[in-house]
Formats: structure tokens, C-alpha cells, sequence
């Protein structure tokens, strides 16, 4: 218990004396996920849109293989995109291993199966009679694509928050293609599993606080957002 007193303490000392490696640290973290889950949502969205609205042959088909990558595992995330970026691998001459674009490629990887997904069951839990309406009142299929949006904009706001999620708090991803470097790709996750490491569980409990406070802050943000529509109806 002790401990953990030390780490909330060490938590507030951090937050507040403005130590600018964690600062440094913090802001990469959301830089890194944000961007990914930015990138997440640009991708997702509209792929989620066309397997929950389409109509071809092999369209189970490629559910499932979103479905089972809502289920990826981050360290296998983290070798595959590790190999292609290696040196030697079919992507190296780009020189992104071991950089924060690394990171984010491998977090997108990671988040948007989770936002294609969550599309693809909040689109198919609409009327289909919505759709046949909007078209009929003469809407373009991307006017129809966007009306719909709106109309599932609940779940699509917890799928935004789902995919934030599995990225902030990932670490094996981060830590495989980022190379967990000071000053350069060093981010909270990596950081509380290097203090740990080195026995400073203080220092990596105020890290946990830190990191812990962040996603709640930006959680709160949605959800008011989220629960605001729900009042607006």
C-alpha cells in the first residue's frame, strides 16, 4: 500500500513540476495513437461501410477476417510490420523502423480491424428500410453512406473509443518496431515496462497514473459527446 501511495505521490510531483522528458513522453503517446486511430477511422469506416452494405460473393468471407483481426495479437503486429520494415525487408529503404511512423503504422494495423468492424455491426443493426428510403427519396449513394453515419453515430463513437483504446494501452506493437528509444520513441507504455524493469516501481506507478488519467480525460471527452447526442435524439 505504501507503494503505491509513493507512486500517486511521484504521479502528482511529475504532473505538475513540468519535467519535460515526461512531458516529451506524454505527448508522443497521444501523437503516435491519435494518428493511428485517425488513420483507423479513415480506413475503417468506409471498408466497414461497404461489407455491411455491399453484396458480392466473398463478403462473409472478408467479415470474418475482420473479425478475427479485432483479434490480433500486438507482438505478432509488431513482427510482421518489424520484418517489412527491416533493413533488409521489402520496405527498408523507407528507414521507418525504429520511428514514431513505425509505431503508428503498426497501431493502425492494430485499431482498424476494431473500427471496421464495430462499422460493419452498427450499419447492419440499421432498418434495412432506411437505406431503401434515403435512395428513394433520391439521396447519392455517398449522401445515403453519410445519412447513415449519422443515424449509427453512437456505436461509431464507441468504436471510436474502442480503437483509441487498443492503442494507447498497447505495448509489445511499440516497443518491437519503436525500439523503445529516449527522447525518440519512448512512450508511456514502453516507459512503465522500462522503469519496472529496473525495479523504480514508483516512478513506473506515476507513469501508470499518468497514462491512466490521459485516456480517462479523452474517454470523458467522447462520452459526453456521445451521451450528448443520445439526449439530443
Amino acid at each position: 500500500m505504501q507503494l503505491l501511495w509513493e507512486g500517486l505521490k511521484q504521479a502528482v510531483i511529475l504532473l505538475f513540476s513540468g519535467d519535460p522528458e515526461v512531458l516529451q513522453i506524454t505527448l508522443l503517446s497521444l501523437q503516435v495513437s491519435g494518428s493511428a486511430t485517425a488513420i483507423s477511422l479513415g480506413l475503417g469506416m468506409p471498408i466497414g461501410s461497404l461489407l455491411a452494405l455491399g453484396s458480392f460473393p466473398t463478403r462473409r468471407f472478408w467479415i470474418s477476417l475482420i473479425n478475427t483481426g479485432m483479434a490480433l495479437p500486438p507482438v505478432v503486429v509488431g513482427l510482421v510490420v518489424s520484418i517489412f520494415l527491416w533493413r533488409s525487408g521489402p520496405l527498408g529503404d523507407l528507414n521507418w523502423i525504429y520511428t514514431p511512423t513505425a509505431m503508428v503504422v503498426a497501431q493502425t494495423i492494430i485499431a482498424a480491424p476494431v473500427v471496421t468492424g464495430l462499422t460493419v455491426s452498427a450499419l447492419q443493426q440499421l432498418d434495412p428500410r432506411l437505406r431503401q428510403q434515403l435512395l428513394g427519396l433520391g439521396a447519392s449513394r455517398l449522401q445515403m453512406v453519410l445519412a447513415l453515419w449519422r443515424e449509427a453515430r453512437l456505436p461509431l463513437l464507441a468504436a471510436l473509443m474502442a480503437a483509441f483504446g487498443s492503442v494507447i494501452s498497447e505495448i509489445g506493437a511499440s516497443m518491437m518496431v519503436g525500439g523503445n528509444i529516449r527522447y525518440h520513441t519512448r512512450v508511456l507504455t514502453t516507459a512503465i515496462a522500462t522503469e519496472t524493469s529496473k525495479g523504480d516501481f514508483a516512478v513506473a506507478l506515476a507513469l501508470s497514473a499518468i497514462l491512466l488519467l490521459m485516456a480517462y480525460l479523452i474517454n470523458l471527452t467522447l462520452t459526453w459527446i456521445q451521451q450528448r447526442n443520445v439526449r439530443r435524439g
